[in-house]
């Protein structure tokens, strides 16, 4: 008897999962290009990808864009998706990635925020002028713009990862020299972008 009633109260879940078939559909009718199946798509799913992205330490602050992030890889590679797998899992994979970058920008910004405080602390003192959080990322973002996508890659894995110059090059599939020069030029350009936009 107790059996059959924790059988009862699972029901309702189990039914509301959509099955294989449903799910195929679904997802023919959005490669299709029927706006109503990727706005029932996105209902259904929205919830799940937004768990996925807090349980893969998406803070709050950046979980919507996250999220559309996520959406957008699903319009992009959906035609891709040959149903091998739930649907559910194949969009844990795309948070995965998505998370991963999340928090790859979060750390870059971290660490050039770091980074400028580490050079703007002497002229600070000698000014004796504070300098306001919104003035620092509007100027460390107008620094990270100014590096090229290889120069930014490596200074994110020096500046903020610590990786060494071996990993870094095993990650940006480039010969070491080339990191110590990329990371040159970035620490470079990243200076004269902050001293461009200090007045």
């Amino acid at each position: 008897m107790a059996r059959e009633v924790e059988v009862e109260r699972r029901a309702p879940a189990v039914m509301a999962a959509p099955g294989a078939e449903e799910q195929a559909a679904l997802v023919s009718r959005c490669i299709s290009g029927e706006a109503g199946a990727w706005r029932a798509l996105h209902g259904r799913y929205q919830p799940i990808v937004v768990a996925y992205l807090r349980r893969l330490g998406v803070r709050d602050a950046e979980l919507e864009d996250a999220c559309q992030d996520v959406f957008l890889q699903t319009f992009r590679y959906l035609p891709a998706f040959r149903g091998g797998a739930a649907l559910p899992t194949w969009l844990y994979r795309l948070c995965v990635t998505q998370a991963r970058k999340t928090r790859h920008r979060g750390r870059q910004a971290a660490a050039a925020r770091e980074l400028l405080e580490r050079e703007s602390e002497p002229r600070r003192a000698a000014a004796g002028a504070e300098m306001s959080d919104t003035w620092a990322r509007q100027r460390v973002g107008a620094a990270l713009e100014a590096l090229t996508q290889g120069e930014r890659l490596v200074f994110a894995l020096f500046e903020i990862r610590g990786l060494a110059g071996k990993e870094i090059a095993e990650i940006a599939g480039c010969p070491v020299a080339t990191v110590w020069r990329r990371l040159h030029d970035a620490r470079q350009t990243f200076r004269a972008a902050i001293e461009e936009n200090r007045n």
